[in-house]
């Protein structure tokens, strides 16, 4: 009996720890310096693995701009969340290109990233380079692994936030397509990237933008499409799927040109946060429809006599974005932005921070 009783034990020991050993998915959120933003991630710290703040910025010269937020870097080391910020480029589309091909401004930047990152405890950093010529798509690569090797030396990681570009290849037919890829999409060699980065960032999110005619930011056939051709390049344990947080508010805009006082037309579509959409929708009596076909929520009301149209995803597609990430045994998810999100996001989130 008592030889039954210790197997028993044994068994059951080993069935917790096999239950232990299957991690959720990371979660990545970001964070911008808005007071909005940075109460979401104090409230729910203990829900997030990692944080991106978006601090950093660098310059033509490789010059690093940017300090972090004394409450937050307070809150994440008593938390135990990973920091990882975001470097962005601040000198515009032609200042990166500069940058990009000034070996001296290259070692300034990364030299910079290994001191900062030091002195702050940083585990790394997240490159979040966009709107990028596509001709830049060579130079960016070799930006990223001649980072990537420094920083591995150094004991830091770097990861990289990619805009979606399946097939790999430009296939549009539209001035549209053409200056998405030309401006956006081409610039990410996702099979180069994946060899040196130790995380990809896959921004699955604004399929439809403010300069497109309304729909969904992330609907299901286009983040299903993205993912599908990342997984064939990218290892499992490098891809975090992207899930929006915002949602996008289109409306006639003011015909009559501010500056020139010329008239033009002018269909605006603004970004709308959860606690600015539901209160919309609710004030006009709208009702908030699930289109089963993109698997986001949307509703449309009239105001002076015009159709407004918002698509909004809520705790609902959030839910089901991230079972992809548990379908495809994903390293995690990777949202934009803490802030806007429906708080029922949350229930859904299991606590890793005590």
């Amino acid at each position: 009996m008592k030889s039954a009783f210790r197997c028993l034990l044994a068994v059951g020991l080993f069935c917790t720890l096999c239950v232990d050993a299957v991690a959720a998915p990371k979660s990545l959120f970001y964070m911008v310096e808005s007071p909005k933003s940075v109460r979401s991630f104090l409230a729910h710290a203990d829900k997030i693995d990692i944080l991106v703040p978006t601090w950093y910025g660098v310059d033509a010269k490789g010059l690093v701009q940017g300090t972090p937020d004394a409450t937050v870097m307070q809150q994440a080391r008593s938390k135990g969340v990973e920091l990882m910020p975001i470097i962005s480029a601040n000198a515009g589309k032609a200042g990166f290109h500069a940058l990009l091909g000034d070996a001296d401004a290259r070692q300034a930047l990364i030299a910079a990233l290994i001191r900062i990152g030091h002195q702050e405890g940083y585990s790394g950093f997240q490159f979040d380079f966009e709107d990028i010529d596509y001709t830049d798509r060579d130079a960016l690569t070799r930006l990223a692994s001649e980072t990537a090797a420094a920083l591995h030396r150094a004991g830091l990681k770097l990861s990289i936030a990619v805009v979606p570009n399946a097939p790999g290849y430009f296939t549009g037919s539209t001035a549209f397509g053409t200056w998405m890829w030309s401006e956006w999409r081409g610039v990410f060699d996702v099979p180069a990237l994946a060899k040196v980065m130790d995380l990809i960032c896959l921004m699955t999110y604004d399929q439809n933008t403010r300069w497109t005619t309304p729909g969904p930011v992330d609907g299901m056939p286009w983040v299903q499409k993205q993912l599908d051709y990342a997984l064939k390049y990218v290892p499992k344990n490098k891809l975090s799927l992207g899930i929006p947080l915002y949602g996008y508010h289109w409306y006639a805009g003011d015909p009559v040109d501010a500056g020139t006082g010329k008239e033009r037309p002018n269909i605006s579509g603004d970004y709308i946060d959860y606690d600015e959409s539901l209160p919309l929708a609710q004030a006009h009596q709208a009702d908030i429809q699930w289109d089963a076909y993109e698997h986001e929520s949307w509703y449309y009301f009239y105001r002076d006599d015009l159709r407004e149209w918002v698509f909004m995803p809520d705790a609902r597609s959030f839910k089901e974005r991230y079972a992809l990430v548990g379908k495809d045994d994903l390293q995690g998810f990777c949202s934009w932005v803490l802030g806007a999100e429906d708080p029922a996001i949350w229930d859904e989130l299991p606590v890793v921070h005590h």
